[in-house]
């Protein structure tokens, strides 16, 4: 596929992300994080005309990055994979170090439980392929998390058991599944999903476990959370959604970089820790990373992390925007670690 159809954006290394939460966010505590600079900022032209790009998922594999990251329907509305339209898709950009992407391809609906779109993948790398987890879009509390695999990065094939995971033993869940999160831990892979609760108002974090020798299809994942979310919303910045779990590993404990608010409330970055990837504990009560001041490129919310190392640098990935979501950027921010856990440097 050509590089041809989308364009990496300007890195702004000097630009720095907003300390204080915004004028739109006033009933939750006053956030004073460590200021930041951007790393590198990244958006999709290629379907709307204007940059839309959102949910990144960074990986390294065959000698360069790759970053997965949703992408909205085309404004002409043609036939995509299969002839199904070509609505919400997946995007896929390269970089060889992580500042300039170019847009190499697309990941397009192909499965009849796909016909709506498919969006915010979650990528992982094991033995030797890329496995990608994604959410079929656009059919409400039946949404559910598909499974694809490839060689280059680039080329999927798909699960023909699709989709492999719904929480539909979990009934304190409307049995939706959305925003995957591919972690291998302890020989298994976990599977983290956001989900609603019956009446689809809450949104909260879920978790499931495959064994690392399975295929990960439908009958090889255990839900872990059949009594209750691993995360759900408690603080007044989260508002009614906890989403988008992104999981590292250091010094021994699991980081959970995660969304707190629905989009553009703002949505903001919140840290939680754990020893078993199942229990969770807040490291604070105040988001990480904020939402930008009035005027920034990031106003309308800072959301949706995904959490990426390489060589010993940890990059927070992140969907921004100023303007409540007619347009989205990806950025990435360095973040430093401590006895305390994450910091923004």
């Amino acid at each position: 596929m050509t590089a041809a159809r989308g364009m990496a954006l300007l890195t702004l290394a000097g630009f720095a992300i907003a300390a204080p939460l915004s004028a739109s966010s006033q009933d939750a505590p006053a956030a004073k994080p460590r200021e930041a600079k951007l790393f590198m900022t990244y958006s999709d032209t290629s379907r709307m005309g204007v940059p839309y790009a959102k949910d990144p998922s960074v990986i390294r594999f065959g000698g360069r990055y790759l970053m997965y990251y949703s992408v909205p329907p085309a404004r002409d509305n043609k036939a995509g994979g299969d002839g199904f339209p070509t609505g919400w898709a997946i995007g896929i950009a390269e970089s060889r170090d992580m500042k300039t992407w170019t847009k190499v391809g697309e990941v397009l609906p192909k499965q009849e439980v796909e016909r709506n779109g498919i969006a915010a993948p979650g990528a992982v790398v094991i033995r030797g392929k890329v496995h990608l987890f994604y959410q079929t879009y656009g059919n409400g509390r039946r949404d559910a998390i598909n499974h694809a695999w490839s060689s280059d990065g680039v080329n999927f094939d798909r699960d023909p058991g699709n989709p492999v995971f719904r929480p539909t033993d979990s009934p304190w869940s409307a049995g939706r599944a959305i925003d995957a999160e591919a972690f291998v831990h302890n020989g298994k892979l976990l599977l983290y999903w956001a989900t609603r609760d019956p009446d689809m108002k809450i949104q909260m974090l879920g978790v499931a476990s495959a064994p690392l020798n399975s295929k990960f299809g439908a009958g090889d994942w255990t839900n872990l959370s059949k009594d209750g979310p691993i995360l759900k919303p408690e603080l007044p910045w989260e508002r009614e959604c906890i989403e988008a779990a992104s999981i590292i590993r250091k010094n021994g404990k699991l980081y959970m970089f995660y969304a707190g608010g629905y989009n553009n409330q703002p949505q903001q970055v919140g840290v939680a820790v754990s020893t078993d990837g199942v229990r969770w504990t807040r490291l604070s009560d105040k988001p990480f990373l904020a939402d930008g001041p009035a005027g920034s490129w990031n106003d309308s919310e800072s959301g949706h992390p995904d959490i990426f190392e390489h060589g010993g640098r940890s990059l927070l990935f992140f969907q921004g925007n100023p303007d409540r979501g007619k347009t989205w950027t990806l950025a990435a921010t360095e973040i430093g670690w401590n006895r305390n856990g994450p910091y923004l440097k």
